[in-house]
Parts: C-alpha cells; sequence; structure tokens
C-alpha cells in the first residue's frame, strides 16, 4: 500500500468538517452563552427556541449532536425527542438534556429515548459542557 493510501486509510471526511451542534433552548442568553463557546471552538452551531422550531432545525442540519432543554413553549423538549427518535433521520442523533429540574424530576421516558447525557445548567460552567459534548462526540 503506498504511503499516501495509508495515511488515509483511516480518514474519513467527517474527520476534517467541524462537528455540528443544535442548541434548542428558549432561554435566549443562556442559548447564546453555549453559541459563543462553541463557535470559539470551532463547532458549527445553530440554535432554535423552541421543540417544534427545533425539529425543524434538526431535519435540515442534520446536527452530530443536540442541547435541548425541556421546558419550552410550543413545543417541549421531551415531545420534541420522541418526535425526533421516530425519524430515520433523528433515531441516532446523540442528545445532550439541559435542564433546571433535578435528575430525578425527569420523566422516565425521556431517559428511555436515548439521552447520552443530562446537564443541570445552574451547576456546569459553559466550558464544562463543552468539555462534556466533546467527550460525547468521541
Amino acid at each position: 500500500m503506498s504511503k499516501i493510501i495509508e495515511l488515509y486509510a483511516d480518514f474519513s471526511y467527517n474527520d476534517c468538517m467541524p462537528a455540528k451542534i443544535a442548541i434548542i433552548e428558549d432561554d435566549q442568553a443562556i442559548s447564546q452563552m453555549y453559541r459563543f463557546k462553541f463557535e470559539s471552538e470551532d463547532y458549527t452551531v445553530e440554535t432554535a427556541e423552541n421543540g417544534k422550531l427545533g425539529l425543524e432545525l434538526a431535519q435540515t442540519m442534520k446536527p452530530d449532536i443536540i442541547l435541548l432543554d425541556l421546558m419550552m413553549p410550543e413545543m417541549n423538549g421531551d415531545e420534541m425527542l420522541k418526535k425526533l427518535r421516530a425519524t430515520s433521520w433523528g433515531k441516532n442523533i446523540k442528545v445532550v438534556i439541559l435542564t433546571n429540574m433535578g435528575e430525578q424530576e425527569i420523566p422516565e421516558e425521556v431517559k428511555k429515548l436515548g439521552v447520552s447525557a443530562v446537564i443541570l445548567k445552574a451547576d456546569m460552567t459553559p466550558r464544562q459542557v463543552a468539555e462534556l459534548v466533546k467527550e460525547q462526540l468521541k
């Protein structure tokens, strides 16, 4: 095998593309805070302020990971997650729940829908959230 072929044998197109993150959060201050943090680390970031818009965003963007608030107007996060998981394109997208609820308050059904992690907003800095997301993307 030539040196060039060996070099690229384990290389995929996605290795050179920045990860895509969708932030579905109705609190614009929180949404923008996370957006700025991830963009400063060269991620591609899009936001939506409710589950309905978030589902549309996820379908068009096809993010690598979604940060999803549960308590939102129009369509809440658990309803959006159910609809996302019912699609062929959304059934395997990694989802991290952003919430102010305690973990025991999160509906059991949400946990059964393939959530990668739960973040209590008050307990983690944007830097800590970014580190958690990096781990989930590996």
